[in-house]
């Protein structure tokens, strides 16, 4: 038996407590990376089409959605509650759309090919009256957009679209309203 630097003696039950320091340390990043995966591949397609929807590219959305998988990775210590990850998970990618949007990194909106419909005349409406709603969707304001999204997208509650927003249940409410008269005016509706 030796003595080691703070002048307590060394040997088996000396190092026992950086061995489950280790222990600890190695469960936890087990635990995050179990966590983190099974978040991943329960959420992660929904969470694409959400950026997807507010960017219009689908590589950028993909880049936002992994910097956020990976932000909840490096936190998943300081998580207390696992029920709130997909909801921080959620509010990174929002973040992520909207640093994207305001650096103007987001490329220009790629139509994909639209599945076949009953007739080529039905498919060319349908795909135009998407393009066109869309297009009228990102000429809102960013907090407008999120709001539609979220809600008619994701078909969240304006209390969980409160949370991932960190905005008020009424904030919620009247931003939505506002939004789809917006939307109604710009598509030539009534509303």
């Amino acid at each position: 038996m030796g003595i080691d630097i703070r002048g307590s003696p060394t040997g088996h039950s000396a190092q026992r407590p950086a061995a489950s320091g280790a222990a600890a340390a190695g469960q936890n990043q087990t635990s995050a990376e179990a966590g983190v995966t099974a978040l991943f591949e329960a959420h992660s397609l929904g969470l694409i089409r959400l950026a997807h929807i507010m960017l219009g590219d689908r590589s950028s959305a993909e880049d936002v959605v992994q910097e956020a998988f990976c932000g909840l990775y490096r936190r998943w210590p300081q998580l207390t509650d696992q029920a709130k990850a997909l909801p921080y998970v959620r509010s990174s990618v929002l973040n992520g759309c909207r640093t994207v949007l305001r650096r103007g990194q987001a490329r220009r909106i790629r139509w994909a090919s639209q599945p076949s419909a009953a007739s080529a005349e039905a498919a060319v409406l349908s795909g135009e009256e998407r393009h066109e709603v869309m297009q009228a969707l990102r000429r809102l304001p960013h907090r407008q957009r999120e709001v539609l999204v979220l809600r008619f997208y994701l078909d969240l509650s304006d209390a969980e679209i409160a949370r991932d927003m960190e905005i008020s249940p009424g904030t919620v409410r009247s931003t939505a309203s506002r939004a789809l008269t917006a939307l109604g005016r710009s598509l030539g509706g009534t509303a």
